[in-house]
């Protein structure tokens, strides 16, 4: 049999007099918890749009552009399942902010101080004798950028995997309101979208910001320094609201856990795989499913604005001259994806009624068969841009900018399905097998890295054997995204999102 979580109704045998039903979390309550994705979410956004951008400005080819992100899934592999068995570990009562809450501020802790680091880089790379000419590589401003990638990618998993446990814990796995709460998330990841990709559309940030420019730290490196700053100030602000004004539902879970000891720790590993032999059917489709979603999101995840200035603009930031060009591209992708986020959050408003209606297997599978004819829409594209006289002035045709906007801002309404459907399904269907709600978002966590590694790995060669370009990653993207919704509909037919209610035993 699954490990089960103790019984948190004390004596042994069975009361008289029934105990009063527990009073339920006000939704308001699951709200303001909810609240701290919109700072996460923020840099999110602006690690999503500016970043790869960025790196190759330091230097590093397109090639190996995508490497840099594998420090992120690899990170998530471990990370977040061990933060959340650890939160599951400990008791309310042995912690003044509970059980998810400490991991909430710390992991927020981590994000703020990564983001200066990545904003700083250009700056500290400079003490360590980097050479600032146009074009050279700036291996030291690398290093930093790396480390502080690094941290930032560790402090966003050891974020979100406690915040999703928290809002699961706050709902007591009730169906309904585990859907609302993870509704709630997906419309604070949508306002943290769309400020942080609006943030990254603008380019006068240094005016408001004139401490950012230096000697190794042009205008557009400034405007990404400005841009976490705001990032800091956000964060802070949004965990204050959820890990200050929201306690702990006392009534769910163990008040008896013990802490985790270092045997303990050492067993997690096996715990985690080793609980695979329980999962059901059900389980297992919600698992593959998410982890064929997140082959095609990666790839555009990677290279969206990369792709606008590149195939769009015809820009590089490798060649000085078409630097401009380029930045001009990633700026218009980032406004993309700010329309992106507005359809995630209005998507997200009417998620419970879509789920009622049609089934959140069905949702599902439709939203990933919508990714997919994106995907193909976007190498339509490409390959339409490719074939285009841009004219003297080498800007692309207003209609070529117009359809790439349009896909962008489609890809919303999948894209909050995504950040919904499959977490309700997870908390519900592993938290049968008797699971705690942080290793249960640690487990789906491990159907989201494990193709962010396949794809972080692959993609820089198959984009160079194609030809150096992005079309082979959305190729594998469409293709990948097509099975996933076939097997979603076919897999989750009218999935309920929470457990079959129990009849009670008299």
């Amino acid at each position: 049999m699954p490990p089960r979580r103790p019984n948190t109704g004390g004596g042994g045998g069975t009361s008289s007099s029934a105990a009063p039903a527990p009073r339920k979390v006000p939704l308001r309550s699951l709200l303001r918890a909810a609240s701290v994705a919109c700072g996460v979410q923020f840099g999110w956004a602006l690690q999503l749009s500016l970043l790869t951008p960025y790196v190759q400005e330091l230097g590093i080819p397109h090639a190996f552009a995508s490497l840099v992100w594998l420090c992120g899934p690899l990170s998530g592999l471990l990370v977040q399942p061990l933060v959340g068995h650890l939160s599951d570990r400990i008791a309310p009562a042995n912690s003044p902010l509970g059980r998810r809450r400490p991991f909430i501020a710390a992991g927020a802790a981590s994000i703020a101080f990564a983001v200066l680091t990545v904003g700083f880089s250009a700056d500290l790379g400079r003490l360590f004798g980097d050479n600032v000419v146009p074009g050279s590589t700036r291996f030291g401003a690398i290093i930093v950028y790396l480390v502080g990638f690094w941290l930032l990618d560790v402090g966003n998993n050891a974020t979100q995997g406690p915040c999703r446990a928290f809002l699961a814990d706050l709902t007591e796995n009730d169906p309904r309101r585990t859907r609302i709460a993870n509704a709630y998330f997906s419309l604070f990841m949508a306002l943290g979208n769309i400020l942080g990709y609006a943030t990254g559309a603008y380019n006068g940030w240094y005016k408001i910001f004139p401490f950012t420019i230096t000697g190794s730290c042009g205008v557009s490196c400034a405007n990404l320094k400005s841009a976490f700053l705001l990032d800091i100030i956000i964060l802070a602000i949004t965990t204050y609201i959820s890990v200050a004004t929201v306690q702990d539902n006392p009534t769910f879970g163990s008040d008896e856990a013990a802490p985790p000891s270092s045997h303990e720790e050492e067993a997690f590993l096996f715990e985690l795989f080793g609980s695979f032999k329980y999962f059901t059917m059900p389980v297992w489709m919600v698992l593959i499913v998410t982890s064929l979603t997140w082959v095609g999101w990666f790839p555009f995840i990677l290279f969206d604005t990369d792709w606008m200035g590149r195939e769009i603009y015809r820009g590089s930031p490798e060649i000085v001259a078409d630097t401009q060009k380029y930045h001009d591209g990633v700026r218009m992708g980032s406004f993309g994806l700010m329309l992106n986020s507005v359809v995630l959050g209005i998507t997200s408003i009417g998620m419970e009624k879509l789920c009622r209606k049609w089934g959140a297997g069905l949702v599902w599978g439709v939203s990933n068969i919508i990714m997919a004819l994106c995907f193909v829409a976007m190498l339509i594209i490409t390959y339409v841009a490719q074939n285009l006289d841009y004219g003297p002035s080498g800007a692309p045709p207003t209609g070529i900018v117009a359809a790439s906007l349009i896909v962008f801002t489609i890809l919303g309404a999948p894209l909050s399905i995504t950040y919904s459907i499959p977490y309700a399904m997870a908390a519900s269907r592993v938290e049968n097998l008797g699971l705690g709600q942080g290793l249960a978002m640690g487990i789906l966590n491990l159907s989201i890295v494990i193709p962010q590694i396949i794809v972080s790995l692959g993609s820089g060669p198959w984009d160079q054997l194609f030809g150096g370009g992005n079309a082979p990653s959305f190729w594998v993207a469409a293709a990948a995204s097509f099975v996933g919704g076939l097997v979603a509909i076919l897999g989750l037919p009218r999935a309920r999102l929470g457990p079959k209610k129990k009849t009670t035993q008299r």
